[in-house]
């Protein structure tokens, strides 16, 4: 049985007791971080990433398991695919770059490839910002493969490992985003691209965070390259894609986000999201912290599944939708909304109530306007009388 969190402990105790003894901490990625920015209202996922809780093992011991995630044959297509780009000092991707994002600038006969490795992600994030800052000053095409950068979220730090940055010889830097998704006669899946400029966006606020350090601060440009397969092949080809919407968009969502330190104080005494716990006590531990389902989530979170029956159970509307909760207004649950409509609870002057109404009387007339006049035997006799008669008629 995991021990009882203590009041009063630094964070980082706090949040390796809320996981459970032994427990390792699960790195909150980009991808995550960008998931997270969508529905900066959900305080159980804030927490959940901000102690690297495993959400995949926690949603199967919940006994709502999701098949959230990439295949293990997508991976190893795109680890393979992200090699022949970087093959030979990454020549093949800073033609790319040069191409794409920088033709003014000399050509990439050669590029510094400077070591990154270090130990744990604290010292990989202080070698990633010390060979920026020397790549920045030297004035020549640097290539950073897999460089950690750090961001806080939530009061809470974050380390995200982008596919590679790019110094160009001005002293401006590039995130570069590589997918195995193709591009078929120069574009591809709208939906992949849009998620892959949202990943690529937490990058880019990462990478300004780390260059707000310098002095002079160097330029992050907001264009990155994403770097695919052309058509069916396994050539690489890549499109300059503009992230300041999704940059903005992100920025602001984080800064929404409620503290992880306020959100784990508010939890009762003894709450831990350890898998090995009973389910009726992990359920109880999941159930203190509010979440905000919304059927993105399914899409998104590997408790979705948990969430959205924790929803119907309760008829919250949040499971049809957040533009239809907007609508509703204070209205949160499908019985509140049945009884407005009915007249039966209420205020009238509320608008989303007299719309409600409203809509009600509308579809009482129209299912008034085409009910028949007689019922269906009824209008069937007088069918045949009136064909008797006309018959008898014919025969006179």
């Amino acid at each position: 049985m995991p021990p009882p969190r203590t009041r009063g402990t630094a964070l980082r105790r706090q949040l390796a007791e809320l996981r459970g003894p032994g427990v390792p901490a699960r790195a909150l990625d980009a991808r995550a971080l960008a998931a997270l920015a969508a529905n900066p209202g959900c305080r159980r996922r804030a927490l959940l990433d901000g102690a690297g809780v495993d959400k995949a093992a926690l949603a199967g011991a919940l006994g709502a398991p999701s098949a959230f995630g990439q295949s293990q044959f997508a991976l190893t297509r795109g680890n393979a695919f992200e090699a022949r780009v970087k093959a030979d000092g990454g020549a093949e991707l800073l033609r790319l770059v040069h191409r794409r994002l920088d033709p003014a600038a000399e050509p990439p006969e050669r590029a510094e490839l400077p070591e990154l490795s270090a130990a744990g992600p604290e010292g990989r994030a202080e070698r990633t910002a010390l060979a920026l800052r020397e790549a920045t000053a030297a004035g020549a095409w640097t290539l950073l493969d897999h460089p950690m950068l750090a961001l806080e979220v939530a009061g809470s730090p974050a380390f995200l490992e982008p596919d590679a940055v790019v110094v160009h010889p001005d002293g401006s830097w590039t995130v570069v985003e590589i997918k195995s998704f193709p591009m078929l006669d120069g574009s591809a899946d709208p939906a992949k691209v849009g998620a892959a400029a949202r990943q690529a966006a937490v990058y880019v606020l990462a990478l300004e965070h780390a260059a707000a350090r310098l002095d002079p601060a160097p330029r992050v440009r907001h264009r990155v390259l994403l770097v695919c397969p052309k058509d069916f092949s396994n050539l690489p080809t890549a499109s300059a894609v503009d992230v300041r919407k999704q940059r903005a968009v992100t920025a602001r969502q984080l800064a929404r986000l409620t503290r992880v330190q306020d959100i784990a104080d508010a939890l009762p005494e003894g709450a831990c999201f350890s898998p090995e716990l009973p389910a009726e006590e992990l359920t109880a531990a999941v159930e203190a912290v509010p979440a905000a389902y919304a059927p993105e989530c399914l899409a998104a979170c590997e408790l979705a599944f948990h969430c959205r029956a924790r929803a119907r159970a309760r008829g919250a509307v949040t499971a049809l939708g957040r533009s239809v909760r907007a609508e509703l207004g204070g209205l949160s649950t499908v019985d509140d909304v049945l009884t407005a409509a009915r007249g039966e609870a209420g205020d009238p002057d509320d608008p989303a109530v007299a719309a409600l109404r409203r809509a009600a009387r509308l579809r009482a007339e129209a299912l008034a306007g085409h009910r028949p006049a007689a019922p269906p035997g009824g209008h069937r006799q007088e069918t045949l009388e009136q064909d008797g008669e006309r018959q008898g008629a014919a025969c006179r």
